[in-house]
């Protein structure tokens, strides 16, 4: 995967919620007018606080929308992690291109959601998924 490299407002995004949460950040990215962070493996509950009061917080302070990912190297992890609030059921790959598709299966109920208002989800977890997997599109079924 290629190196990272941020601008000084990520940068500054970075600092800021690393200084209130205690949390360590493995990427951060701005996605569909949301900030996206990407923390290490076991550092959610730091990340959001009970009840996702620590978040909550941080939203009022930078006015901006926040996603809270745990990162994993595991590709299917990662994405089960990307859709955690839809419960996915199953993560599927197919080829595609130079790198693999992803589908991922929730409850019907929640299908609507997990895309998002004209795919915004998805966008958000093709943007993660490109800059640490081989996966180049996913979708919801």
């Amino acid at each position: 995967m290629p190196e990272l490299a941020f601008d000084t407002e990520t940068l500054g995004y970075i600092r800021l919620f690393e200084e209130r949460t205690g949390a360590r950040v493995k990427d951060c990215l701005e996605a569909e007018e949301k900030v996206v962070y990407l923390v290490e493996p076991g550092d959610i509950p730091k990340a959001v606080g009970p009840g996702g009061v620590i978040v909550d917080r941080l939203k009022g302070l930078m006015k901006k929308e926040l996603q809270v990912v745990e990162f994993s190297d595991d590709p299917e992890t990662l994405v089960r992690n990307i859709f955690y609030w839809y419960s996915p059921k199953e993560v599927a790959f197919a080829p595609k291109g130079r790198g693999r598709h992803a589908t991922v299966t929730v409850d019907p109920a929640w299908k609507a959601r997990a895309i998002g208002k004209a795919g915004k989800n998805l966008k958000v977890a093709r943007a993660i998924l490109l800059r640490h997997t081989d996966i180049v599109s996913v979708s919801v079924a």
